[in-house]
């Protein structure tokens, strides 16, 4: 097949020169292919998984244990996307041994001092956001294709947010803990109409 610019040309979502592997704490969405409503339901404004809603759960809560220099912190896991943020925070010593939980005390100011590799390049992309959120979508589709083969999970890319304060992480929490409450007008559901939300 001959290279078509106009089909074959994505455009990048990510922040041109940003180095995506540098300490600091992002904020992730990854959705379902065509918005397909596979990890559960929402019920009088809270999310209801099922096993597969599990299953999305518990690879996010085990990249620490794959990426030793993330930790993770609050998540939503929705009928057909996910939102997350997650810590970079360097070779620290024992960074295996840190709960996922504890994350809720780091600041996106402390996250990028933790490091004492701070102000080094780390090369290759395995410590990447791009790397990362990879590998979780990896395990859900790895997961799924016991009970659905040649089923397609999620969308080709995903997006994300650089959170730059305190202020921009707490604001973030505080969307990602409303969202199933907001299911109704999000823009991710496929029957929201024109009353959307945006963060």
């Amino acid at each position: 097949m001959s290279y078509n610019r106009d089909k074959h040309h994505r455009r990048s979502l990510r922040l041109s020169g940003y180095d995506y592997s540098q300490n600091g704490a992002y904020f992730v969405t990854v959705c379902t292919q065509n918005r397909e409503c596979l990890f559960g339901k929402i019920e009088n404004g809270e999310m209801r998984l099922n096993d597969t809603g599990r299953m999305v759960c518990q690879c996010w809560q085990d990249i620490p244990l794959h990426f030793p220099n993330v930790l993770n912190d609050g998540f939503v896991v929705m009928p057909n996307h996910f939102h997350g943020i997650l810590f970079i925070v360097g070779a620290i010593v024992g960074a295996k041994n840190v709960s996922p939980l504890q994350a809720k005390n780091v600041s996106p100011l402390q996250a990028k001092n933790v490091s004492p590799l701070q102000g080094q390049r780390t090369d290759g992309t395995s410590k990447t956001i791009g790397s990362i959120v990879r590998g979780f979508k990896i395990g859900v589709t790895k997961w799924m294709r016991n009970d659905y083969p040649g089923k397609n999970v999620w969308q080709r890319n995903y997006f994300e947010h650089i959170i730059r304060d305190d202020d921009d992480l707490n604001r973030i929490r505080k969307y990602i803990v409303e969202n199933p409450a907001k299911w109704e007008i999000d823009r991710e559901n496929p029957h929201a109409g024109n009353k959307t939300m945006h963060l």
